[in-house]
């Protein structure tokens, strides 16, 4: 995959990312740009947008909501994470496949 076509799919799957603003800036593009440079692999990007939607998704009901996440960047430390975890994709796959769920109740207990 060339820079160009991971850019694109690492700032697809951000923007469809829960808790996101949906929204792409330059300096996303250049985060993004950095990752393919450094070797991320773009699985682990995407793990690392599972994993944190459904950390700032899965809280206690009384916590106080967190604002909307408008930079890439935030993931950041998130992508770190994955990268350094001996978690198997098993575990990613379970949180992909439970996440619409925690999305579903999140919107019906109104938060």
């Amino acid at each position: 995959m060339d820079a160009a076509e991971y850019v694109r799919r690492v700032l697809e799957a951000y923007r469809a990312t829960p808790g996101t603003c949906g929204v792409v800036r330059r300096p996303d593009r250049a985060f993004a740009l950095a990752l393919f440079t450094r070797g991320v692999p773009l699985e682990a990007v995407e793990n690392a947008f599972v994993l944190a939607a459904s950390r700032r998704i899965v809280r206690p009901p009384d916590a106080p909501p967190l604002g909307v996440i408008r930079s890439l960047a935030y993931f950041g430390p998130v992508i770190q994470e994955v990268l350094e975890s001996p978690v198997g994709s098993d575990y990613y796959r379970y949180l992909r496949y439970r996440l619409p769920h925690w999305l579903a109740i999140q919107r019906s207990s109104g938060r």
